[in-house]
């Protein structure tokens, strides 16, 4: 059971390093967008793994859902924003 444990918690942190560094890599501004709102939901589920459900749901709230959404509004606003 352990093992299984710390295998999922080395996944997730691979999977939330992997993300954020998408995120500042990718060019276009809606892929930099969905890339940094996985890294919320990664950041969530490394908070239920460390037995902190209160944070991890105010993180998969805002993290993962209400900043990207933001984000994606206010692309949608300024007309995309990708002009490459």
């Amino acid at each position: 059971m352990s093992n299984l444990i710390v295998i999922l918690n080395v996944f997730v942190i691979v999977g939330l390093v992997v993300s954020a560094i998408l995120a500042v890599h990718f060019e276009k501004l809606l892929s930099s967008v969905i890339a940094l709102g996985l890294t919320g939901v990664f950041a969530a589920a490394e908070f239920l793994l460390l037995h902190a459900p209160d944070v991890a749901i105010s993180e998969a709230a805002v993290g993962a859902a209400l900043v990207p959404l933001i984000f994606i509004v206010t692309l949608k606003k300024l007309g995309g924003g990708d002009e490459k």
